[in-house]
């Protein structure tokens, strides 16, 4: 498996620092939601400090946890997407510290600042490729272990 990619370390030192000037610190108790499936992605965040579990609604009594994400990990990617909408929700599994990005904002950016809208959409697609792929090793490891019990 590869190494997770951390978004701001991804980025060219002077992308890092042009996305850096639009940040805005944030916390969140544990506890807390920070966002829901389906609800407007209209911002994202890089995790400072502390663990964010992304979650899938099985029901409406239950939530299965798809990840778990921590320092340096970016949440949230549905903003840069139509229909702009979360595809999971996310809740503050300790308290955390943030840099929140507001969408817009960075898309307006990018659009003026090329370099880094190519430098950003590479580093989230990374990121996503990787989260795939660690996905994809743990559902293997599922149904290798339910093949075994099987037998």
């Amino acid at each position: 498996m590869t190494k997770a990619i951390k978004l701001l370390t991804a980025l060219p030192p002077p992308q890092r620092q042009s996305l850096m000037t639009l940040a805005r610190e944030v916390s969140f108790r544990e506890d807390t939601r920070i966002f829901e499936a389906g609800g407007r992605a209209d911002r994202f965040w890089v995790i400072r400090s502390g663990a964010v579990s992304l979650d899938q609604r099985v029901n409406s009594l239950q939530r299965v946890t798809v990840a778990s994400l921590g320092s340096g990990d970016l949440l949230g990617w549905s903003w840069l997407f139509p229909p702009h909408e979360w595809d999971f929700g996310a809740e503050a599994f300790s308290p955390v510290r943030a840099y929140e990005f507001d969408a817009a904002a960075v898309l307006r950016l990018c659009e003026e600042d090329t370099q880094l809208g190519l430098a950003l959409v590479r580093s989230v697609a990374e990121i996503l490729a990787h989260r795939l792929e660690m996905t994809r090793g743990r559902l293997m490891e599922q149904h290798a272990g339910r093949r075994r019990s099987a037998l």
